[in-house]
């Protein structure tokens, strides 16, 4: 190859490298009005031209380091403590200041709709809680920040995520998550430290799909999960020509329909249209890993605080292998993210349906309720329990008392995480003693004693050795509960709310609920 020829490469490669390393860019976290993890290493990390150096400084204290030769850099600042504002300075060949930075604790909230609900309706008609505009007026905390992720599952790893940072006022948390923003205003109103919420959650998404691929593939149990996907990933690919042809079709027909409905003479009872589905599978929340991929991979290893969990309605066909699924997203993203067993804090599912008449009723949402329970085996975890926080609503799946479940994550970060002394559980089921026709139970966390609401207890059910429940008649005795019941003379068993909405009656005057449990394991 001759010098001209040679030269006209270079040239054209040089031309086509893309945009992103011609000058120093960070990740799309990094922005004004941020919120940095205090007492770690701070990681800052983006893209600029190979071998560039690169000067990161916050608050006086400069960290300078290297491109590598893929243009990718990464600083870690040095620890510090809570405070602000500050400003941070990315320095290389080109200089980005971003002012009204602040140093505190940044919790990640992620899971299914119940974390994307929001604290006002705007355009979503499912969301908004108790007493919104009372809510929306009172929130004037400008050191709760958020950056709130834009949904983009990807069936490949991604490098960065589309969001911004926003300062918490009336204007902006009409759009924050509402259990994320009312965690926040416990924690802070209780140690007056700035609080930044990373939100990365979407409706109906499965757990799996916040867990890497790599993961799952480490547990043989969750393969026909992978299986699935790589089978509808493949057709999808061999057809996409077909079906993707197929899909734009109807969305120019559902385009067209739509303006008919609007230009019906202002008629808002015309019946809408559905819009069409988009055939990619990984567009899907329901799949494995592909929301990981797009909205949690890229946040990685952002510091935080721990992480806020609140998922588990859409996981009713995989109910079996819950416990293991959510094992393997902690597991996972502590691995990944290098912090330690931070903390985890989770809602168990609220109480959802039709009342249940039955003395127990084995549901697949009950089972992923059990596990729940059982995932607190999981070290520094934490779970909220919600199970009467429907109240008088049972049918709406997004109960609108999310103040309720942003206090009860609050208390619980503060006992297991900021160290107060103060109860943070409901009464927890413990064992149990056989005496003649009675059955004692014993409970951790009774707090400041057993209570019944409305002063009866309901929702227990005891059988006998044929193994047939029946509704139970229960009673507090001391720190105890004594269950009984009608013609079993001789009780192996209780069971408590066992079903998807039970007649839950038994709290400690702490106002904390205790979640269900059973004595057996048949």
């Amino acid at each position: 190859m001759n010098n001209k020829i040679l030269f006209f490469v270079v040239s054209v490669v040089l031309f086509f490298i893309p945009e992103v390393f011609a000058e120093v860019k960070p990740s799309s976290l990094f922005c004004e009005s941020m919120v940095l993890q205090r007492g770690v290493e701070i990681p800052v990390w983006g893209t600029a031209w190979p071998k560039e150096k690169i000067s990161v400084t916050l608050n006086k204290q400069t960290v300078n380091v290297t491109v590598d030769a893929s243009g990718n850099w990464m600083a870690r600042l040095p620890k510090q403590k809570a405070g602000g504002p500050y400003t941070l300075e990315i320095a290389g060949d080109n200089i980005l200041t971003y002012n009204d930075v602040y140093v505190g604790d940044v919790w990640l909230c992620s899971g299914q709709s119940n974390m994307d609900m929001t604290v006002a309706k705007e355009d979503r008609y499912w969301c908004g809680v108790n007493n919104e505009a009372e809510e929306v007026a009172n929130a004037k905390y400008p050191l709760i920040r958020v950056f709130d992720v834009d949904y983009t599952p990807k069936n490949t790893v991604q490098a960065s995520v589309t969001g911004k940072w926003e300062i918490c006022s009336p204007k902006t948390v009409g759009h924050f998550s509402a259990v994320a923003y009312f965690f926040a205003r416990e924690i802070y109103n209780k140690y007056k430290i700035p609080v930044g919420l990373i939100t990365s959650a979407y409706g109906a998404s499965t757990a799996e799909t916040w867990i890497s691929k790599e993961a799952m593939e480490a547990h043989p149990n969750l393969k026909p999960v992978l299986e699935a996907y790589t089978q509808k990933w493949d057709k999808f690919v061999a057809d996409s020509a077909a079906t993707m042809t197929k899909y734009r079709e109807d969305v120019t027909k559902f385009q067209g329909d739509m303006a008919a409905v609007q230009a019906a003479a202002g008629d808002v009872t015309a019946k809408k249209p559905k819009a069409p589905r988009n055939p990619n599978p990984e567009l899907d929340q329901h799949n494995p890993y592909v929301c990981y991929n797009g909205m949690i991979a890229p946040l990685i290893p952002y510091s935080i605080k721990g992480a806020l969990w609140y998922q588990g309605e859409s996981n009713g066909p995989t109910a079996k292998l819950y416990r293991e699924i959510m094992e393997t997203l902690v597991s996972d993203w502590r691995t990944r993210w290098g912090l330690g067993n931070f903390p985890v804090l989770y809602v168990q599912l609220a109480n959802y349906g039709k009342p249940m008449t039955e003395a127990v009723k084995n549901e697949a949402l009950m089972t992923v309720r059990e596990a729940q329970v059982q995932n607190l085996s999981i070290p520094n975890t934490g779970m909220a329990v919600a199970i009467e926080n429907a109240g008088n609503d049972p049918t709406n799946i997004h109960p609108k008392n999310k103040q309720a479940i942003g206090y009860r994550l609050g208390l619980i970060a503060r006992a297991k995480v900021y160290g107060e002394n103060v109860e943070f559980s409901g009464p927890m089921y413990k064992n149990f003693k056989v005496e003649m026709n009675v059955i004692r139970l014993y409970f951790d966390h009774v707090g400041k004693g057993l209570m019944a609401k409305d002063g009866k207890l309901t929702g227990f059910a005891i059988c006998g050795e044929d193994k047939k429940w029946v509704a139970a008649d229960a009673k507090i005795d001391g720190k105890t509960v004594v269950v009984t019941g009608a013609y079993v003379a001789t009780p192996v068993a209780v069971r408590y709310c066992w079903g998807t909405n039970p007649p839950a009656s038994l709290s400690n005057k702490d106002g904390l609920w205790t979640p269900n449990f059973r004595t057996d394991d048949f």
